[in-house]
């Protein structure tokens, strides 16, 4: 049985991950953090998640409840994951990074850091849309330059990040499929006399509105016809699910950064 620690327990996310964790098969929900001044420290975690108490309290900290598992599931905020990244590098415990928004820089520290502790980061943790990605390359190289790609992207008005990771990799994803390179070619706003569309550029607008969980389409637009690839999230439970799935299986991994293409089998396809 592996304990799992989940970082940002009381939020949104936390408790949806703590809930999937007490349904994955192999996985024991050992410990829960919040921030130092959370209102829900010292409140159970099963009770948090919608279930009943399960005796395990929501602690101040990493640090207090570092000894009680192996893996931690972070989806919290870049600053606070890298942070936790680091004490979880030195501590030697595995990780499950689902948090969006971390930059360049982020991303190769936590190279870095994987040389010390198994790592799966990934900006979406659900099934649908890791498969989601590989088609949208695969169909992208087929359609080819005669197809104009665009991605749009809708989101809670809550959330901090814009595009949102899932929109990113999607647009690195087609952008391979096209032989481009995303940070050539994006093109996040358009306003006011832009000009003609160029052949090469791809579009990643951003909806932030209401209580939308997640939605991304990306359009292959071409002379005639316009194809679709859709994928909506009707509850987090899909990336708590997925985040379940990456943590039964990264603490038997040598030290290291994976994503969920790894966690999933589809790096080859």
């Amino acid at each position: 049985m592996t304990n799992v620690i989940v970082a940002g327990a009381a939020g949104r996310m936390g408790r949806r991950i703590s809930y999937m964790v007490q349904q994955q098969e192999g996985l024991n929900l050992a410990a829960g953090f919040e921030r130092a001044d959370s209102p829900e420290l010292g409140k159970d975690l099963g009770e948090l998640a919608g279930g009943s108490a399960i005796g395990v309290k929501v602690a101040d900290s990493f640090e207090a409840v570092a000894a009680q598992g192996e893996v931690v599931i972070d989806f919290t905020f870049h600053e606070a994951t890298m942070a936790l990244a680091r004490k979880a590098a030195l501590a030697k415990k595995a990780m499950v990074i689902g948090t969006t928004g971390l930059t360049a820089d982020n991303l190769a520290e936590l190279k870095e850091l994987a040389r010390n502790f198994p790592c799966v980061q990934s900006p979406n943790m659900a099934v649908g849309v890791n498969v989601l990605f590989k088609i949208a390359r695969k169909m992208a190289a087929l359609l080819g330059d005669a197809y104009d790609i665009e991605i749009v992207e809708a989101h809670h008005r809550m959330k901090k990040d814009a595009p949102s990771g899932t929109a990113l990799k999607l647009g690195e994803m087609v952008a391979e499929g096209v032989n481009r390179n995303l940070a050539e070619v994006g093109v996040y706003s358009r306003h006011g006399m832009i000009g003609e569309r160029t052949d090469k550029e791809i579009g990643i607008q951003t909806i932030r509105a209401g209580d939308i969980v997640g939605e991304h389409t990306v359009y292959f637009a071409g002379a005639g016809e316009r194809l679709e690839l859709s994928h909506r999230a009707h509850s987090r439970d899909n990336f708590a699910r997925g985040a379940a799935l990456a943590a039964a299986w990264v603490v038997n991994q040598p030290n290291g950064l994976y994503t969920m293409f790894d966690v999933l089998g589809l790096q080859d396809i």
